[in-house]
């Protein structure tokens, strides 16, 4: 079995608690309007950087792993199972349309590592260079406008259109590239650069084991947490 990388782990860790947490604050004073707090400080940082954080993470953790493509169709497939949850909130659970999921993260991050494939044999240079480009071209068409309504899903801007989670596909596949360069670059060898430290040390064990699971724990917060918002309305 290929040994894994504790701090990788422990780092998408931290994120995947970030983004839970953001999301326990959104359902409890948007959703659910169990309380009527002003965002706390915290939140609106997590809220603007968390997601480009796991983007970076997820392109450095690519060039150390195999099988992208399908850890890529399988991350699609999550985020198409975001859709139809929310659709079906939209259409049975008197939420307004702009509950729904059309491009959300696990679409973008399952998207990316596809695209991956077109570019894992560049150097970490190269990488950095057609990340910037990317960044760069994302700022610059999020303030067009979409030429056809499908173009949100590339970064252009669409009159109207209004999602729970919405992460085009510019500039954030700028982030997965400029990540992809830091693991070319940083982890050569494939090996912790802290190497005295291990994922059973007790201090990191709990994150390391939400890294590793970060996805399945994506998948099911949300209903766990509307479950919990929903007994506090009553």
């Amino acid at each position: 079995m290929k040994k894994r990388i504790w701090e990788l782990d422990a780092f998408r860790g931290i994120c995947i608690i970030g983004v839970v947490l953001v999301h326990f604050v959104y359902d409890l004073v948007e959703l659910f309007d169990v309380v009527d707090w002003d965002y706390p400080v915290w939140f609106s940082y997590i809220k603007a950087y968390g997601g480009t954080l796991f983007l970076v993470l997820s392109g450095l953790c690519v060039t150390l792993g195999s099988h992208s493509v399908r850890r890529g169709l399988i991350v699609v497939g999550g985020g198409m199972l975001c859709t139809l949850a929310t659709f079906l909130m939209f259409r049975f659970g008197g939420f307004s349309q702009s509950i729904m999921i059309y491009f959300g993260v696990l679409h973008c991050l399952g998207s990316c590592m596809l695209l991956w494939s077109m570019y894992k044999g560049l150097p970490w240079w190269a990488l950095l260079f057609h990340g910037a480009v990317l960044t760069a071209a994302g700022f610059l068409i999020n303030e067009m406008a979409a030429p056809e309504p499908w173009m949100v899903t590339i970064g252009f801007r669409l009159r109207g259109f209004a999602s729970s989670d919405y992460f085009p596909l510019l500039p954030n596949f700028g982030f997965f590239l400029t990540g992809a360069a830091l693991g070319r670059l940083l982890y050569k060898k494939k090996q912790s650069l802290i190497p005295a430290i291990t994922e059973k040390t007790a201090l990191v064990r709990p994150f390391c084991f939400c890294g590793r699971h970060s996805l399945w724990i994506y998948l099911i917060h949300q209903p766990v947490l509307a479950g919990i918002c929903y007994l506090l309305t009553l």
